[in-house]
């Protein structure tokens, strides 16, 4: 089985303005097809944040709070949790267990978000450790 970050992560990382609105968020969310995005760094935003459809959830819709009168920064996770590229998905799964997240962005050496592997990656991780490995195509 294949068996780093590396082979598994989604390197479709789609990144948002900390001073967009949440709607803007939400709009960027459902035109690319993903469930969560990275907040970039500016001169006011230091480090690297994460909105997910969870922080939606929680931060807006239990609360009734208004998404156009919010900004991406007031409800982003910082600073971000990251895994390298050659991390096993033993680790992974293990540190996502431990901090309770289900989004896990993918760091170079560099410290950049090169991509991003999730909870919904493991189903097809766990699916292929089932079969006694092999790669990512299934019938």
């Amino acid at each position: 089985m294949q068996n780093t970050v590396r082979d598994w992560m989604n390197d479709l990382v789609v990144f948002v303005d900390p001073d967009a609105t949440v709607t803007e968020a939400l709009k960027l969310m459902r035109r690319r097809y993903v469930n969560s995005l990275i907040v970039r760094k500016t001169e006011t935003n230091p480090e690297y944040g994460i909105v997910t459809s969870i922080d939606v959830c929680d931060k807006i819709v239990a609360h009734g709070r208004n998404p156009s009168e919010l900004k991406v920064r007031e409800i982003m996770s910082s600073p971000l949790i990251t895994v390298p590229k050659d991390a096993t998905v033993e680790e992974c799964a293990k540190l996502m267990l431990e901090k309770r997240i289900h989004h896990l962005p993918v760091a170079d050496e560099h410290g950049n978000i090169v991509g991003m592997i999730s909870a919904t990656d493991f189903l097809f991780i766990a699916e292929t450790m089932g079969h006694g490995g092999g790669d990512r195509s299934f019938s």
